[in-house]
This record gives structure tokens, sequence and C-alpha cells, in this order.
């Protein structure tokens, strides 16, 4: 297992994004699902809403990596229109 890295503010006080959690509320099989990836944690969920936010993470990790940006150094608008882009 990777060592989470450390995070430090920005000298400016901007807010910033460390990353995304992901709760599904609808599960009702019993399954206990859980997908850690660099920039999220998907806890809970159906396999349908599970499957769901992990696309979700794919799509918008692929979208970080297409701009060349790493998450600490992107605005928070931007992160939201990538959350946006990869929820389409």
């Amino acid at each position: 297992m990777s060592q989470p890295r450390k995070h430090k503010a920005k000298p400016d006080s901007e807010p910033q994004v460390v990353g995304f959690l992901g709760v599904g509320f609808d599960n009702q099989d019993g399954h206990h699902r859980l997908t850690r990836t660099e920039h999220f944690l998907l806890v809970g969920g159906s396999q349908e809403t599970h499957e769901r936010m992990q696309d979700t993470a794919t799509k918008f990790n692929e979208g970080l990596r297409r701009r060349g940006k790493r998450l600490d150094d992107t605005p928070v608008p931007e992160i939201i229109e990538l959350l946006h882009e990869a929820q389409e």
C-alpha cells in the first residue's frame, strides 16, 4: 500500500480539494463495497450505484490527466467542471 501524500495548505488560503468521498446508501444485498483510487474513496451502494461511482472516479482522473494537472494544483472551479464532465 502506498503512503498517503501530505497536503500543504496554499499560502493564499484559497479553498483546496484534496480528495473525494463517495457514499452509496442503496445497498440491500449485504455486500460491503469499497474502492480506493488516488483521489477517491468510494463506500457502499448497490452494485449499480457503486459501479456508477467508480465510472465517475475513472473519468475524473482521466480528465485531470488529459489536462496535465494534479488535484492539489487545480483550482476548485476547474475541479467542479471536471466532476460534472465525469458524470455525463
